[in-house]
């Protein structure tokens, strides 16, 4: 054969080698290995997660346990059990507040506690997620110190540590060195995309469909088998279309759902992300703890919650009351004030000045005026 039509092959057949190689990478769904859980997904039943895990090639659940030094996820117990019961692989994480190192230190013997109760197995990885306003605020060398204070005080309880953050704070507010962490980055189209590979899991996701579930789920893809017990997961996706419609952030809401007017007063029964808007993909303003009081103007029922706005001294936040399938789940109706008996010297001013309040707002939520006389031994509202 000619030279020159010989070379003239070779670089055709390169060309084209080169092209399905460039194709085939760019039109790679991203996995959805790994699904993490809380109290805002709701009651998650075995035949849920056996459903993920069938349909959508699910290997593991990372299901949250605690927050701060006081609150119990109440999903955490069934969660655990019905992600077990599902054959798959079961890990925990605790929403960190923590500033100091003893306050890290003390967290993570709540959250060891917290998770013996619920029924995490010895060796899972209980994680810690560093992403709350108290860490923003503190330098790169404090939170370095106080989440490996949390990390080495979780082992004594049998479990595997891990960082959970975001990509903009790996390695800015803290270290997440390879072969160690979970960062959460979401690309807008994510097919082709194999970010964070050097770490433990990249979070790729936090509105991932499932079939029979409700709602947006945080979904990630595993880099190393440390979320699935250092052992390699044979768990395949059958329904590949449905795994590559989520790699394609294409939701579109209801047109039916219509906001209606609503003026209540709800107390959570649980803790609640505060997000800028009626949707699990909006960014989340605040967690509200439970037993806040929230007082609302309007309410939809869209993407299978139930949804209300608070109005807010700079615009409106937007939070779940529940499922549709149980619309007030997470809060209860009614106010719980709490109330002040009036002592001999009282005033509006003083009861107000006492209690951070104006005497105007003091008064009007008693149904009074700051003329109003009022009298030793009578209560008032004052929150």
């Amino acid at each position: 054969m000619n030279k020159n039509k010989l070379k003239a092959l070779v670089l055709m057949v390169g060309a084209i080698f080169m092209a399905f190689l460039m194709v085939n990478a760019t039109s790679q769904a991203a996995r959805m290995d790994m699904v993490d859980v809380s109290n805002n997904n709701g009651y998650m039943s075995t035949t849920e997660y056996t459903s993920m895990r069938n349909e959508f090639g699910v290997k593991a659940v990372t299901v949250k346990i605690s927050e701060g030094g006081t609150y119990k996820d109440p999903y955490a117990a069934s969660n655990i059990a019905n992600v077990q019961a599902a054959g798959m692989y079961i890990n925990g994480y605790h929403f960190a507040r923590y500033a100091t190192k003893a306050q890290a230190i003390a967290e993570a013997d709540f959250a060891g506690k917290t998770a013996k109760a619920a029924g995490l197995p010895v060796g899972a990885v209980l994680a810690t997620d560093v992403e709350a306003e108290e860490q923003n605020n503190q330098s790169k060398a404090t939170n370095d110190r106080n989440n490996a204070a949390f990390m080495q005080e979780i082992q004594k309880f049998g479990y595997r540590s891990d960082i959970y953050t975001s990509g903009s704070w790996a390695n800015n507010k803290m270290t997440i060195k390879g072969k160690t962490g979970w960062i959460a980055a979401y690309p807008y189209v994510v097919s082709g995309k194999n970010w964070y590979s050097t770490n433990h899991a990249w979070q790729w996701s936090s509105t991932a469909k499932f079939r029979i579930s409700y709602g947006g789920f945080d979904v990630s893809q595993l880099n190393s088998n440390y979320y699935t017990a250092g052992q390699k997961s044979k768990v395949k996706p059958t329904n590949k279309a449905a795994v590559k419609a989520n790699n394609k952030h294409i939701y579109k809401p209801s047109n039916s759902a219509k906001w209606v007017k609503e003026s209540k007063t709800y107390t959570l029964k649980t803790a609640v992300k505060l997000r800028t808007g009626a949707s699990t993909s909006s960014n989340a303003i605040a967690v509200l703890p439970a037993g806040t009081t929230i007082k609302t103007d309007q309410a939809i029922i869209q993407g299978g919650y139930r949804w209300v706005r608070q109005p807010r001294f700079n615009g409106y936040g937007y939070l779940a009351t529940g499922p549709a399938s149980d619309t007030l789940e997470y809060v209860k109706s009614g106010a719980t004030h709490t109330y002040y008996t009036v002592k001999s010297g009282d005033s509006w001013w003083t009861i107000a000045q006492r209690n951070g309040l104006s005497m105007t707002t003091l008064a009007s939520q008693n149904g009074k005026t700051i003329y109003t006389t009022i009298y030793p031994g009578q209560r008032l509202v004052v929150r």
